[in-house]
């Protein structure tokens, strides 16, 4: 009597073993009924049918994705290696499931292949500067092809953009002679706002005689400040005046 009871106690544990299941809050469950799709269960307690239905777990998580280093060529001939990140999650477990045999591994051959074509038709400036743009034009891209995948692609990221060293020495003599450029125009532009700036005090000196004698008087008092042995002989300027109106003469 006790045998069978001891099989009958180990049936029910097999069965229970096989049958209830326990998925956590980020999964659920694709049950397949006799190879048939029934439809995706969780979270918590799932209770299969044992031999008859087989569940598949799909986590519903958000997952970063690196995408391996990929040589590009730009389209200013320029070759470079370019990674990127991908940050997606599944949306539907049953499409994840049913129409791709491995979504992530599909996702990741399918952004190599999307990051060379993209980074491909843009010239290297673009690629340096204007991240963001090829960052929505990647997501948009993924995102539409793994939309019938159940899939939805939320953010992607150019990591890295390693270009080759006589590129950078390049771009380095290219930065220099540009500072250069900007120092030559802000000091010709300072020389520029003196000019203007002397002649309008020259105007203004001709239109008031008095103002240069104002100035001299002001000199004289910052030389006569300062701690120095200089001797200084004031002269009236009316004394010069005789001999400038007969040059004029």
């Amino acid at each position: 009597m006790f045998a069978p009871f001891v099989t009958i106690v180990v049936l029910v544990l097999l069965f229970l073993w096989s049958a209830i299941k326990i998925l956590n809050e980020y999964e659920r469950g694709v049950i397949f009924r006799l190879g048939r799709v029934i439809q995706a269960k969780g979270p918590g307690l799932i209770i299969l049918i044992p031999v008859i239905d087989r569940m598949q777990r799909v986590s519903m998580r958000l997952v970063a994705m690196d995408v391996d280093p990929q040589d590009v060529i730009t389209r200013d001939n320029v070759s470079v290696k370019v990674n990127a990140v991908i940050y997606f999650r599944v949306v539907d477990p049953t499409k994840a499931i049913v129409e791709v045999e491995n979504y992530g591994y599909a996702m990741s051959q399918l952004a190599q292949t999307t990051l060379r074509s993209v980074c491909g038709q843009a010239e290297l400036d673009e690629l340096l500067s204007d991240r963001e743009k090829i960052n929505n034009q990647l997501q948009e891209i993924l995102d539409t092809h793994t939309d019938p995948w159940g899939i939805k692609v939320a953010t992607v990221e150019l990591k890295h953009i390693d270009l080759p060293a006589e590129m950078q020495r390049a771009m380095a003599k290219q930065a220099e002679a540009e500072r250069e450029r900007r120092a030559k125009v802000i000091n010709a532009e300072g020389e520029y706002q003196a000019a203007n700036r002397l002649a309008e005090a020259a105007q203004i000196i001709a239109d008031h005689p008095m103002a240069m004698q104002l100035r001299y008087l002001q000199t004289m008092r910052e030389m006569a400040s300062e701690n120095n042995s200089t001797t200084i002989f004031p002269l009236p300027i009316d004394l010069f005046r005789i001999f400038m109106e007969r040059k004029k003469d």
